[in-house]
């Protein structure tokens, strides 16, 4: 996809992205619990979409800066956060604009799938931690491939697409799959240790209505993957 694809549908996304189960019940709160004590900490939040991440934890007392390739994203998040926000237009996919560890944590909330190509992506987000440094991340879930296409080879890195409803206006994302031992072995080989690997329940106070009907007494499901990775 285009860097900037989300421009066309930006407002029906952060709509979307505030209540729905996904987002605000399942992957926002266990970002949030990985990332822990926050106050006071450099922290980069990158694909920041409108800010949803970057105001809950600035509201926790770190010190956030934000990028995204959508510049109407970029001027919701500005519109969330004020105009005082260091929140800048950037392709996660190219050289980023700030220093060498400028951060104590990085956060990528549902981005790296969209990309078939992680080592450059990762080497930057390594070079803006400081030793010691983690990497929040969250990307679709390895299995997430079978419900698509049921066909396809899980070993692979494989291209696929969905078509998805926000609000009332439809929009095909484009995603990359990959097995976990590739993830696992991008990460090492960008200078990164894997700290936790977690597949959370859904937030307790998660509205029953947004549920699947079939999830029955279950906590979890299937959906997302998330890593906290410690910088060498």
């Amino acid at each position: 996809m285009r860097a900037d694809y989300y421009d066309g549908f930006a407002q029906s996304y952060s709509r979307e992205n505030e209540s729905g189960l996904f987002n605000a019940h399942y992957e926002r709160p266990a970002m949030l619990k990985l990332a822990g004590d926050v106050h006071g900490r450099r922290i980069l939040d990158a694909g920041c979409g409108s800010g949803p991440l970057s105001e809950a934890l600035r509201a926790r007392g770190a010190v956030v800066t934000g990028f995204d390739s959508s510049p109407a994203m970029i001027e919701l998040a500005r519109k969330r956060l004020g105009e005082d926000a260091d929140l800048r237009v950037a392709d996660i996919s190219q050289p980023l604009p700030f220093a060498d560890g400028a951060f104590d944590d990085v956060v990528v909330s549902l981005v790296l799938h969209y990309l078939q190509d992680w080592k450059a992506p990762l080497s930057e987000l390594r070079r803006v931690l400081k030793p010691g440094g983690r990497l929040l991340l969250s990307v679709n879930h390895p299995r997430v491939l079978e419900a698509s296409d049921p066909k396809a080879d899980y070993f692979s890195v494989t291209q696929y697409s969905d078509e998805y409803i926000f609000g009332d206006e439809r929009a095909v994302l484009t995603f990359w799959h990959r097995p976990l031992h590739a993830m696992a072995d991008a990460f090492t080989e960008a200078g990164f240790r894997i700290a936790v690997i977690s597949e959370p329940p859904f937030s307790p106070d998660t509205p029953r209505e947004l549920l699947p009907p079939d999830l029955g007494d279950r906590t979890a499901f299937i959906c997302f993957i998330f890593f906290v990775l410690e910088a060498h």
